[in-house]
Protein backbone atom coordinates (compact mmCIF):
# COMPACT_ATOMS: atom_id res chain seq x y z
CA UNK A 1 0.00 0.00 0.00
CA UNK A 2 1.30 3.42 -0.98
CA UNK A 3 1.47 6.07 1.74
CA UNK A 4 0.00 9.44 0.87
CA UNK A 5 2.18 12.45 1.50
CA UNK A 6 0.70 15.54 3.07
CA UNK A 7 1.38 18.47 0.75
CA UNK A 8 3.64 21.19 2.10
CA UNK A 9 2.26 24.73 1.99
CA UNK A 10 3.86 27.08 -0.52
CA UNK A 11 2.93 30.49 -1.90
CA UNK A 12 3.96 32.79 -4.68
CA UNK A 13 3.37 36.43 -5.57
CA UNK A 14 2.34 38.00 -8.86
CA UNK A 15 3.40 41.54 -9.69
CA UNK A 16 2.43 42.96 -13.08
CA UNK A 17 3.78 46.20 -14.54
CA UNK A 18 2.70 47.49 -17.93
CA UNK A 19 1.78 44.03 -19.19
CA UNK A 20 4.96 42.40 -17.91
CA UNK A 21 5.23 39.91 -15.03
CA UNK A 22 8.01 39.60 -12.47
CA UNK A 23 9.60 36.15 -12.66
CA UNK A 24 12.65 34.62 -11.03
CA UNK A 25 14.89 31.96 -12.50
CA UNK A 26 14.98 29.24 -9.86
CA UNK A 27 18.37 27.89 -8.79
CA UNK A 28 17.14 25.10 -6.47
CA UNK A 29 14.71 22.16 -6.76
CA UNK A 30 11.89 21.49 -7.20
CA UNK A 31 11.72 24.04 -10.06
CA UNK A 32 15.42 24.68 -10.69
CA UNK A 33 16.23 26.12 -14.14
CA UNK A 34 12.61 27.26 -14.53
CA UNK A 35 11.10 30.72 -14.46
CA UNK A 36 8.38 31.23 -11.87
CA UNK A 37 6.66 33.86 -9.78
CA UNK A 38 8.69 34.64 -6.65
CA UNK A 39 7.67 32.24 -3.91
CA UNK A 40 8.49 29.27 -1.78
CA UNK A 41 7.60 27.07 1.16
CA UNK A 42 5.60 28.29 4.10
CA UNK A 43 7.16 28.50 7.55
CA UNK A 44 5.52 27.29 10.76
CA UNK A 45 2.79 29.65 11.94
CA UNK A 46 2.79 31.63 8.70
CA UNK A 47 -0.34 32.22 6.63
CA UNK A 48 -0.14 31.60 2.88
CA UNK A 49 -0.40 35.37 2.28
CA UNK A 50 2.49 36.03 4.68
CA UNK A 51 4.56 33.39 2.89
CA UNK A 52 3.97 35.08 -0.48
CA UNK A 53 5.03 38.50 0.83
CA UNK A 54 8.09 37.13 2.65
CA UNK A 55 9.29 35.04 -0.28
CA UNK A 56 8.82 37.94 -2.71
CA UNK A 57 10.98 40.12 -0.49
CA UNK A 58 13.63 37.43 0.08
CA UNK A 59 13.98 36.63 -3.62
CA UNK A 60 13.66 40.11 -5.16
CA UNK A 61 14.07 42.71 -2.41
CA UNK A 62 10.60 44.08 -3.20
CA UNK A 63 8.19 44.66 -0.34
CA UNK A 64 4.54 44.29 -1.25
CA UNK A 65 1.14 44.50 0.39
CA UNK A 66 -2.54 43.70 -0.12
CA UNK A 67 -2.17 40.04 -1.16
CA UNK A 68 -5.29 38.80 -2.94
CA UNK A 69 -5.64 35.06 -3.50
CA UNK A 70 -5.69 34.41 -7.26
CA UNK A 71 -5.27 30.64 -7.66
CA UNK A 72 -4.41 27.45 -5.80
CA UNK A 73 -2.73 24.29 -7.07
CA UNK A 74 -2.14 20.78 -5.75
CA UNK A 75 1.34 20.04 -7.08
CA UNK A 76 2.44 16.41 -6.86
CA UNK A 77 6.09 15.59 -6.32
CA UNK A 78 8.12 15.03 -9.46
CA UNK A 79 8.87 11.43 -8.51
CA UNK A 80 7.60 8.84 -6.10
CA UNK A 81 9.53 8.52 -2.87
CA UNK A 82 10.46 10.49 0.21
CA UNK A 83 12.76 12.95 -1.60
CA UNK A 84 10.02 14.41 -3.74
CA UNK A 85 7.61 16.52 -1.68
CA UNK A 86 4.21 17.59 -2.94
CA UNK A 87 2.94 21.13 -2.42
CA UNK A 88 -0.28 23.04 -2.00
CA UNK A 89 0.52 26.29 -3.79
CA UNK A 90 -1.39 29.51 -3.11
CA UNK A 91 -0.79 32.23 -5.71
CA UNK A 92 -1.47 35.84 -4.73
CA UNK A 93 -1.70 39.06 -6.70
CA UNK A 94 0.10 41.73 -4.68
CA UNK A 95 0.62 45.50 -4.79
CA UNK A 96 4.11 46.99 -4.76
CA UNK A 97 5.77 50.35 -5.36
CA UNK A 98 5.84 50.73 -9.16
CA UNK A 99 9.37 52.13 -8.93
CA UNK A 100 10.78 49.32 -6.76
CA UNK A 101 13.73 47.56 -8.36
CA UNK A 102 13.94 43.78 -8.26
CA UNK A 103 17.31 42.26 -7.39
CA UNK A 104 17.86 38.50 -7.45
CA UNK A 105 18.77 36.98 -4.10
CA UNK A 106 18.09 33.91 -1.94
CA UNK A 107 17.44 31.01 -4.35
CA UNK A 108 16.73 33.23 -7.39
CA UNK A 109 19.52 32.99 -9.99
CA UNK A 110 18.11 36.00 -11.85
CA UNK A 111 15.00 38.15 -11.97
CA UNK A 112 13.21 39.96 -14.78
CA UNK A 113 10.00 41.37 -16.19
CA UNK A 114 8.49 39.31 -19.01
CA UNK A 115 5.50 39.61 -21.33
CA UNK A 116 2.98 36.80 -21.76
CA UNK A 117 4.45 36.08 -25.21
CA UNK A 118 7.96 35.76 -23.78
CA UNK A 119 6.74 33.51 -20.94
CA UNK A 120 5.08 31.21 -23.48
CA UNK A 121 8.56 30.37 -24.84
CA UNK A 122 10.39 30.07 -21.51
CA UNK A 123 10.80 27.03 -19.27
CA UNK A 124 8.06 27.70 -16.69
CA UNK A 125 5.71 25.58 -14.58
CA UNK A 126 2.20 24.99 -15.92
CA UNK A 127 0.82 26.93 -12.93
CA UNK A 128 2.68 30.07 -14.09
CA UNK A 129 1.46 29.67 -17.67
CA UNK A 130 -2.13 29.18 -16.48
CA UNK A 131 -2.02 32.23 -14.20
CA UNK A 132 -0.55 34.42 -16.95
CA UNK A 133 -3.24 33.26 -19.40
CA UNK A 134 -5.97 34.13 -16.88
CA UNK A 135 -4.38 37.51 -16.13
CA UNK A 136 -4.10 38.32 -19.84
CA UNK A 137 -7.76 37.37 -20.34
CA UNK A 138 -8.72 39.72 -17.49
CA UNK A 139 -6.64 42.53 -19.03
CA UNK A 140 -8.28 41.99 -22.44
CA UNK A 141 -11.75 42.12 -20.85
CA UNK A 142 -10.93 45.39 -19.09
CA UNK A 143 -9.66 46.91 -22.35
CA UNK A 144 -12.72 45.88 -24.36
Amino acid sequence: MKKSKKPQPASSAIIERDGRYLLVLRSKPPSDAMYAFPGGRGEDGETPAETALRELHEETGIRAEKPMLFATYDLPGREEGPGSPSFFLSVFKVKADPLATAVASDDAASVGWYSADEIAHMPAPDSVRECVARLEAERAKRSA
